[in-house]
């Protein structure tokens, strides 16, 4: 799926995911799309939806995160190969 813009959010903790994910999807319209869990059990979130959407939704875990937010990002007009990075994630 096409997205305006990806949201990516890294935390610790598959419980603190499942907490940003959360807060992401009551901020704005925006969509869970996936998540990647490496090593150390650092989790990387990904939300899709407008660039408006999407800034604000990584905005209001940055603002008052309910955990500890280790990096955050927001794609805008993410070129294919980012579309491609993240349907591989989802389809691990």
């Amino acid at each position: 799926m096409s997205y305006g813009a990806y949201g990516l959010v890294e935390v610790l903790g598959e419980a603190n995911a499942v907490l940003v994910t959360d807060r992401m999807l009551k901020a704005a319209d925006v969509e869970y799309v996936t998540q990647d869990t490496k090593c150390g059990g650092h989790a990387l979130v990904f939300m899709g939806g407008s660039i408006s959407a999407v800034t604000a939704a990584v905005e209001s875990v940055k603002e008052n995160p309910p955990c500890r937010v280790f990096q955050s990002a927001v794609i805008s007009n993410p070129s294919q190969e980012m579309i491609d990075i993240v349907e591989m994630f989802r389809n691990r």
